[in-house]
């Protein structure tokens, strides 16, 4: 098996939590439709998803009722932008994002454009960072929503959400953060964050594939539309039969994550350290992204004279790594989010992604800083010839 250096893709699910998620899957265990509270069983199921909802919301600082499960970040921001978008629609038709966000918030506001709204895309500076005071000026009186991702999926940068929420609180703008790549990996406290919407995916913290939530504060006052209709499962705002079995492995993950924070922050910042040294005897690398602002488990990596589609290929078969989102179908191209940085030439094409995670080992990273260092040598003669 490749040493798998693609954690920010997606994470293994963490034993105690497929463990967990067996229990509820067999005809054994609590299987039920948590909707068919006719019978006990069905009440059981229903009780675990309530369970699990406190769980989320504790470790969020949030109430349970703020929480409404979807199939994942994705949905969760189509669900915030768009829900917000057609229900304030009568107050303005104006959205702020940044030109660096995941695909599904870019290509929820393109939609949106088609249907009449107008979209500002704020381009962050070389290093990543948006100007917070780009977005203050962006904001008009139509302004409905901004849209910032917490931590980057390509460079790991970290917006400073705090001082983002405190602008949007001041002009009267809801907020609305993608954390898919943050939540499990740093504190989220929205008891003292004025986040009014947060989107979370569970299979970037060690949950199954296919499960997430979407917070949405003062849920009842919110008017956010639907974009789905059905049975009236999740407030009315997510039809269709709740997954136990994914909604309790979520909440078990996450909580996992919590319990472990501080034990994974240092051990993949052990990793991140070792892996740079590595690297660093090469000479020509240069990391794209903020050095003071980042998270440890993704570094995004330019090496001189090679290109990322060749390195990919060479590492294919010994360690897993990307150029960007796994959610560019597939193919090996150009970064978005390093060219809306400003970043383009022989440093753009040769970005790779490396990221790691909580089952990655020190042994599993020298030997793929081994393998990535005689590549990259390879390749550099290759291209003298």
């Amino acid at each position: 098996m490749p040493i798998y250096l693609d954690y920010a893709a997606t994470t293994p699910v963490a034993p105690e939590v497929a463990e967990c998620m067996m229990q509820h899957l067999t005809s054994d265990g609590i299987f039920a439709n948590p909707s068919s509270i006719q019978h006990s069983l069905g009440e059981q199921a229903e009780q675990v998803v309530q369970n699990s909802r406190a769980i989320m919301a504790k470790y969020l600082h949030c109430k349970a009722k703020e929480l409404v499960f979807t199939s994942g970040a994705t949905e969760s921001n189509n669900l915030a932008i768009k829900g917000i978008a057609y229900g304030k629609k009568d107050q303005g038709k104006h959205v702020i994002t940044v030109a660096t966000e995941h695909k599904s918030v870019l290509e929820s506001c393109k939609q949106l454009e088609k249907e009449g709204f107008r979209i500002s895309y704020l381009k962050p500076n070389r290093d990543g960072l948006i100007n917070i005071q780009e977005i203050a000026e962006a904001i008009t009186a139509e302004t409905l929503l901004v849209s910032v991702m917490q931590i980057n999926n390509e460079t790991g940068v970290i917006q400073n959400i705090a001082e983002i929420a405190k602008l949007t609180t001041e002009k009267g703008v809801l907020l609305h953060v993608d954390a898919a790549q943050s939540a499990g990996k740093i504190a989220i406290d929205l008891s003292s964050l004025a986040i009014d919407l947060l989107s979370l995916s569970a299979h970037k913290f060690y949950g199954p594939k296919g499960i997430g939530c979407l917070f949405i504060r003062n849920r009842a006052k919110m008017p956010l539309q639907a974009l789905s209709q059905g049975g009236g499962q999740e407030y009315g705002l997510r039809a269709g039969t709740l997954v136990t079995h994914q909604i309790v492995a979520m909440a078990k993950a996450f909580e996992l994550a919590h319990q472990r924070l501080s034990e994974d922050t240092q051990h993949i910042t052990r990793l991140a350290q070792l892996f740079l040294a590595q690297l660093e005897t090469l000479g020509g690398m240069i990391i794209n992204g903020s050095s003071q602002s980042s998270i440890a488990n993704i570094i995004n990596i330019s090496f001189e004279q090679v290109g990322a589609d060749s390195l990919i290929i060479a590492l294919r078969d010994t360690v897993a790594i990307a150029s960007g989102s796994a959610c560019n179908s597939g193919a090996i191209e150009a970064s978005y989010v390093l060219r809306a940085m400003g970043i383009e030439g022989e440093r753009l094409y040769s970005a790779v992604r490396f990221s790691f995670g909580r089952y990655t080992t020190e042994q599993e990273i020298r030997q793929a800083g081994e393998i990535i260092c005689t590549e990259v040598k390879r390749l550099r003669e290759l291209s003298l010839l």
